[in-house]
């Protein structure tokens, strides 16, 4: 991937071997995202709730690679499958129809948790997702499986290397549905909807321009709080240290701690399993 050096696209063997280098880093979990070849997008994103679509099966060769020693975390949303892009259903006026959507999300968290996952993490910043997505998996006996809120996330300009990563087709913008950078007050009101609906935990995404977000959010609840340090970030240390302006590793360890110590359990990033294995090799 262009814009994020070290990043790849994965095919299922690679991805296999790339879980199984996680779990003898010691990484606690990965999270999985699946990019369907191009013909078989659609406006509904059908391939995401296809149980033999490519995040599917990737999810079955993991599960079968690692079994239960790896957190298995996967995303719900349709973005990656939509040809319009965008992460739900549109209606005839070209908007993002919520309810219709959340009927989506409902059958992509089932056949994810079918295909493996022991968490889903809805991404798509649909109003009631948590509580929909809850009462699918229960439905389905797959009450073990958690739900990981994506419960602050903001229409960001950081997200730009990742919409090459998984060849987004988007058109226009996410602002009617992804929160407003200056507004933290939507995104407290959003933290106690989601926690009502049945969240095991939440995150704040991105990580790094949003710390004080991040510690208001850690401060106010007793679940698990993530962290997504996300594409534009990741391509922000690496692009400056190529150049020779900053010192890579040292970079990297201080934007993790100052994700941590605002007040993350567990933060989500591209690093994982190098610094895990800085970590295990006393760096």
């Amino acid at each position: 991937i262009s814009a994020m050096p070290g990043v790849v696209q994965h095919t299922r063997d690679t991805l296999r071997k790339a879980a199984v280098e996680a779990l003898e880093a010691g990484v606690a979990g990965i999270m999985l995202f699946g990019v369907p070849e191009d013909e078989k997008k659609d406006a509904l994103g059908s391939a995401g709730l296809d149980p033999d679509g490519i995040l599917q099966v990737a999810l079955r060769d993991v599960r079968a690679e690692v079994g239960d020693e790896l957190v298995i975390m996967s995303d719900v949303c349709l973005d990656e499958y939509t040809d319009h892009g965008h992460c739900g259903v549109l209606d005839e006026h070209g908007r993002v129809d919520n309810d219709a959507t959340l009927e989506r999300y409902a059958e992509m968290a089932q056949v994810q948790a079918d295909a493996g996952a022991h968490v889903v993490g809805p991404s798509g910043m649909m109003d009631g997702q948590v509580g929909v997505i809850r009462d699918a998996l229960d439905a389905i006996g797959k009450e073990d499986v958690s739900i990981l809120a994506y419960t602050a996330k903001y229409s960001s300009a950081f997200y730009g290397p990742f919409r090459e990563a998984i060849g987004s087709s988007l058109r226009g913008d996410r602002k009617t549905y992804q929160q407003d950078s200056a507004n933290v007050r939507e995104s407290l009101r959003e933290l106690a909807l989601d926690l009502e609906e049945g969240a095991d935990m939440v995150m704040v995404k991105p990580a790094g321009p949003y710390l004080d977000v991040l510690a208001k959010v850690a401060n106010s609840v007793d679940v698990p709080v993530a962290a997504y340090q996300i594409s534009g970030e990741y391509a922000m240390v690496e692009a400056a240290a190529e150049k020779g302006w900053i010192d890579r590793d040292k970079a990297i360890a201080e934007t993790l701690l100052g994700i941590k110590r605002a007040g993350a359990s567990m933060i989500l990033t591209y690093w994982a399993t190098e610094v895990a294995q800085g970590l295990g090799a006393g760096r």
